[in-house]
């Protein structure tokens, strides 16, 4: 329990723990808006196990979203700002790598396991974020 304490006080020293929450809000904003996208696609569009196609689309949407997000209010205070476009490049390869776990996940709990639509977004939740915010914390924003 000591550890525990001990590793949330060096996070908040850090300025961590704050840009965690501040991603977290922005993640769940995106989140919505990923959704508002995917469930008709995938319920109306791309039923079934096709819903793997309705993951880059909302992707997109979201991702055009997130990046003023992100880069204006998550991290804001954090590493540097480049605007010769290097930056948009690193965070679009790191919501693209994010948007390939998500497809994983509902290629897999679709396809595969015969889950209804709805349930990758439980992964896409949970599991997505916690690995794009240490690569935008680190190599997009770092």
């Amino acid at each position: 329990m000591a550890f525990l304490i001990e590793r949330i006080q060096a996070m908040r020293a850090s300025g961590m723990l704050d840009q965690l929450v501040r991603f977290g809000i922005a993640g769940g904003i995106s989140t919505v808006i990923y959704s508002a996208v995917y469930l008709p696609l995938a319920y109306y569009v791309f039923q079934g196990p096709q819903a793997v196609w309705a993951v880059p689309p909302a992707f997109l949407v979201a991702v055009a979203c997130g990046f003023p997000l992100h880069s204006k209010w998550s991290f804001k205070g954090h590493g540097t700002r480049d605007n010769s476009g290097r930056q948009h490049l690193k965070f679009v390869v790191v919501q693209a790598f994010g948007m390939l776990l998500t497809a994983t996940f509902t290629w897999i709990l679709t396809k595969w396991l015969h889950m209804p639509e709805w349930v990758p977004l439980i992964p896409a939740i949970f599991v997505t974020p916690l690995a794009t915010f240490g690569l935008n914390r680190m190599w997009v924003f770092g």
